[in-house]
């Protein structure tokens, strides 16, 4: 099943879907279930999960999408139990330290977005070392979500914007969605244009509140671990099927893309 947001942000040109979103979001639900399913532990799921991240992120590149954004941790998954979360933050780290290298021989830019402040020292000296050694990559920015919630988003955005208003001079009259927006964890990325959630359950899960305003929503049953090229191909055909209308009518859009 998908849905379709339809407010357009303001002055939005009215065209149909390129053949290829250029930025993909993906809540990578469904690892504890695969897992369960296969009667392994929860862990096991992660590390499945894992390897259809290299999956997808490889075929992003294929296809040429120039952003992809996952949604890796979240800011309530630290209410999971202790033993999980040890375990996911191991699999974090070994990733790190594996991966990296890699994706920047592919000229993938790897950056992260969210209260990083939560993470034990060693862990955001590797986040921080990985954005630097990457940051210079065009073929590919990915973008990984963790301690991130869109909420959360807001308010440190809503934050920075009072301390720019009371210190640095900035006038409220000037505070506007492009200027709120540059506070925002994805301030040098575009809005996604295809958001894709895995796993069955049809809700954003407080994940790019702000940016997803006019994305198109993609729900599958596949779990992320089986979330695969193909199924990434079926999520971008269903893309390509839309008419984004922005409160349009479809003359007004078929007339447009004409002009």
């Amino acid at each position: 099943m998908v849905v379709t947001l339809s407010a357009p942000p303001a002055g939005a040109l009215m065209t149909a879907p390129p053949k290829t979103p250029g930025h993909i979001a993906i809540v990578m639900d469904g690892n504890g279930r695969w897992a369960k399913k296969r009667n392994r532990p929860r862990s096991m799921g992660h590390q499945a999960g894992l390897k259809a991240l290299q999956t997808t992120i490889k075929h992003c590149v294929r296809l040429g999408v120039e952003t992809l954004t996952v949604f890796a941790f979240s800011s309530e998954n630290w209410n999971r139990p202790d033993g999980e979360v040890t375990r996911l933050m191991e699999i974090f780290l070994r990733a790190l330290d594996k991966e990296v290298t890699r994706l920047h021989e592919n000229g993938i830019c790897l950056r992260f977005i969210g209260d990083l402040t939560a993470f034990k020292p060693a862990i955001q000296t590797r986040m921080t070392d990985a954005h630097i050694l990457t940051a210079g990559n065009k073929r590919l920015v990915a973008n990984i979500a963790v301690n991130y919630g869109g909420r959360w988003d807001i308010t440190q955005a809503a934050r920075q914007v009072a301390r720019a208003v009371a210190k640095d001079g900035l006038s409220v009259d000037e505070v506007n969605e492009e200027q709120f927006s540059q506070f925002l964890a994805l301030a040098r990325s575009p809005d996604p244009d295809l958001f894709i959630r895995t796993g069955g359950e049809m809700r954003i899960s407080n994940f790019l509140l702000w940016q997803s305003a006019y994305a198109e929503f993609y729900f599958t049953p596949v779990l992320w671990p089986d979330f695969d090229e193909h199924s990434l191909d079926e999520a971008i055909k269903a893309y390509r099927l839309r008419e984004r209308r922005f409160g349009r009518t479809s003359d007004q859009v078929r007339g447009a893309v004409d002009a």
